[in-house]
């Protein structure tokens, strides 16, 4: 059953569990998020209302075990239970500054690829004892039925003899046998905040955990170019499997989301979606 959430919601959920904050203004936040909704509270805090069924504590535990990083990333202040007819758990979390990262964001990309790079390097440092598989953690295989049904229902939208190869280079690719490290996993436009020209946080860890090293690569097709994305993978070091298996997996994420989200369901999804989707099939 839909749940109408909006600032009334927001308002009674804090004046019964945690009224400290309830005086404060409250206002929703614009987002082409798919997954919250993000409302303003005060100058310093922020609401995060999950549109579906997630761990919210266990993401928040997630959170400050993390290695340090170089750019800011949420804290959660406190874990609000299911009540007033919104059934999931919600959180209070410090409000970060930075506007998303578009693919028309006034932003150096060289330096947003250094700065890519050092998040990756540093939430890598993290220890992976007991962590859970990331989202997209597991070989590209998982993915084969997905991916050709995307293909086929976005014939004649895209070149899908393109994509067909793309893809079946990136399944043939030499597969990771590591142990797994540190991934955000959804390192899309959306969750990549900027601030004076400069990365300056990473937001929405949901689908974070251990995973192949390729994972967090995949932002390499979305935002970068050129010699942007040369410059970012040689910083991470990237092997030519790991690359190709980077690209197998953006194509893989993009042809689904740009088959739900086209004819007006999600324009900017769509958009970003089809653009990763020619960056992968380009010679």
């Amino acid at each position: 059953m839909p749940v109408d959430i909006d600032v009334a919601l927001v308002r009674r959920l804090l004046a019964v569990q945690f009224p400290r904050w309830a005086g404060l203004p409250v206002e929703r936040f614009a987002s082409q998020g798919t997954v919250n909704a993000i409302f303003r509270l005060g100058d310093d805090l922020a609401v995060r209302m999950p549109l579906q069924e997630e761990d919210v504590a266990a993401e928040a535990r997630l959170l400050a075990g993390l290695a340090p990083v170089p750019v800011e990333i949420p804290v959660p202040l406190a874990v609000g239970e299911p009540a007033e007819g919104y059934p999931w758990a919600w959180s209070v979390q410090r409000w970060l500054p930075g506007a998303p990262i578009g693919l028309d964001s006034s932003v150096d990309r060289e330096q947003l690829a250094d700065d890519l790079a050092a998040f990756i390097t540093a939430l890598r440092r993290t220890d992976i004892a007991g962590a859970p598989r990331a989202y997209r953690g597991g070989p590209l295989a998982e993915l084969d039925e997905g991916v050709r049904k995307a293909i086929a229902d976005l014939e004649g939208v895209i070149d899908a003899d393109a994509a067909t190869a793309v893809w079946e280079t990136a399944l043939a690719a030499p597969s990771y046998t590591g142990p797994g490290v540190w991934a955000h996993a959804d390192l899309q436009p959306g969750n990549l905040l900027a601030e004076d020209g400069r990365l300056s946080a990473v937001i929405d860890f949901g689908t974070a955990g251990i995973a192949d090293t390729a994972s967090d690569m995949t932002v390499a097709w979305s935002l970068l170019t050129g010699p942007a994305r040369d410059r970012f993978r040689r910083a991470l070091g990237a092997d030519d499997a790991t690359w190709t298996r980077s690209r197998g997996l953006a194509l893989a994420i993009a042809l689904p989301e740009l088959s739900y989200y086209r004819g007006g369901r999600n324009d900017w999804m769509a958009t970003i979606a089809e653009h990763v989707i020619g960056q992968t099939l380009a010679p």
